[in-house]
């Protein structure tokens, strides 16, 4: 029998989840899979609701991304209505958004995928979190990052009514409008927020891009894998967060194709595994090969590195100057390295915050025309965003009356599920060999999946709770030798 080693659960993601590494006779890695044994039945509690009452109900799929599952929602109600939100609505709907990008990936690389780099992938569990962080780079900084965050909450929950599953999208508009005086208040955030950003992508400079130790990882070969990759892009082939057309390059960056939202399952199906709740999307024009890398694989990825790769440009000038660093430090496009989403997370923070500040000093944020309402028999609709953790499609179909009769959500982190697995395994098979394991190893194995910012409980609906993560190591005979736990 091959030895196994379990990481269950795994940790510093949303959702619950546990990796199985399966060893040969030497002690080396044979495979190594990425298990979510979580039921997800979301699309099902949707049939026989309102659409316009899935912008309030799908939010509630995870408190960590419930603005990009709302705006999702409300765009998809949109389509079913066939109407457009007044010119004002949809500026007030980009502010929201983007304040929710900027405070997601600000809240993923301090909080969830800094640490192992600002404390180090070798340091002790119970210091690579954000106390360790701190510990790292200083209250001083801990403060900015949290005060940041809280400042740019306040936008959210003042235009969307909550700051956590938001309230203010309605089919053709939006519930609420700005006034003179919050406009004013939130241009200051706004502003303070460019800094900020600035600010991290210094951090990732010094702490990261000066270790030559760092860099050695980010660059190697145990972080990278060739996949096609998938984004929203503007009519410049800019990215795009709310709204635009899907685009996707080929592992060699050539464009590969370019649809509108409507049509997307024209271009992606799902592959299903019996090991796993996860479903996992594949290019229909290249088919499903497995979980291989290359042109001939259908496999290909979202999120961050995938759109600043999957587009020509950022649409901020200061964003735009980091987008071309990264990819001269880098080699060129597109960039392969799966630790590379931790800095391309960073420069669409920025991003995200001057498109804040351009929304802001547009007088026509503080438009009253705030709704069109919906004369169509609802039918059928797509709504599509760009989650922080990459390309979210919300697909309803109704009846006359507007109830649902059937819904299809792709999550982001769906999206990225084979890469994960084979992100993992190859992890796991340049760090674990002649089945020698350690916390500090099996950490460099978790960190193939952070960069992805997965969420379970969103790709799967979250059953089951919490548990403390055991290891446990088996030798041929299926006996136990050995036993890591943390509590």
């Amino acid at each position: 029998m091959t030895r196994r080693i379990t990481i269950d659960p795994i940790t510093r993601l949303e959702g619950h989840g546990k990796i199985e590494i399966f060893l040969d006779d030497h002690g080396d890695v044979e495979r190594a899979i990425l298990q979510v044994p979580e039921l997800r039945g979301f699309e099902q509690f949707a049939v026989g609701r309102p659409v316009e009452e899935m912008p309030r109900i799908t939010p509630r799929i995870c408190g960590v991304c419930p603005t990009a599952h709302h705006m999702a929602a409300t765009k998809a109600a949109d389509a079913v209505f066939g109407v457009e939100p007044t010119s004002t609505a949809r500026k007030i709907r980009e502010l929201i958004y983007n304040a929710f990008m900027m405070e997601d990936h600000t809240l993923h690389f301090f909080f969830l995928g800094g640490p192992d780099f600002v404390v180090g992938p070798q340091a002790p569990a119970a210091e690579r979190n954000i106390l360790g962080v701190i510990g790292k780079v200083g209250l001083e900084i801990g403060g900015k990052v949290i005060r940041i965050r809280a400042d740019v909450r306040e936008i959210m929950a003042y235009l969307a009514g909550k700051a956590i599953h938001p309230v203010c999208g309605l089919p053709g508009g939006v519930a609420k409008g700005l006034d003179e005086e919050h406009r004013v208040t939130f241009l200051k955030t706004a502003k303070d927020a460019v800094e900020f950003a600035e600010f991290a992508l210094q951090i990732f400079a010094d702490v990261v891009l000066k270790n030559q130790a760092y860099v050695d990882i980010v660059v190697g070969e145990a972080y990278k894998i060739k996949t096609y990759y998938m984004g929203m892009v503007n009519d410049r082939n800019q990215v795009e967060f709310y709204d635009g057309d899907l685009r996707v390059v080929d592992p060699d960056g050539r464009e590969f194709a370019k649809f509108k939202p409507a049509d997307y399952l024209e271009h992606i199906a799902e592959h299903v595994e019996p090991w796993t709740y996860v479903k996992f999307p594949f290019l229909k024009k290249v088919g499903w090969k497995g979980f291989v890398e290359g042109n001939d694989s259908g496999v290909y990825r979202v999120a961050p590195l995938a759109r600043l790769n999957a587009a020509e440009g950022m649409q901020t000038p200061r964003a735009q100057k980091h987008y071309d660093h990264m990819y001269a430090v880098l080699g060129g496009k597109p960039v392969h390295n799966t630790l590379a989403f931790h800095w391309a997370r960073l420069i669409e923070a920025l991003q995200a915050a001057e498109s804040m500040v351009a929304l802001l000093e547009d007088a026509e944020i503080t438009g009253t025309d705030l709704r069109r309402i919906p004369t169509r028999i609802p039918t059928e609709g797509v709504g599509i965003v760009e989650a922080p953790r990459g390309v979210l499609i919300h697909h309803y179909k109704t009846d006359e009356r507007g109830l649902i009769t059937a819904a299809n959500l792709i999550v982001a982190t769906i999206g990225n599920a084979a890469a994960i697995n084979m992100s993992i395994e190859k992890a796991a098979k340049a760090f674990i060999k002649g089945g020698q394991v350690s916390e500090g190893l099996l950490n460099m194995a978790e960190m193939a999946f952070r960069p992805y910012d997965p969420c379970h409980g969103c790709g799967t609906h979250a059953w089951p709770g919490a548990m403390p993560l055991t290891i446990n190591i088996y030798n041929r005979s299926g006996e136990r030798i050995r036993q890591l736990r943390r509590s």
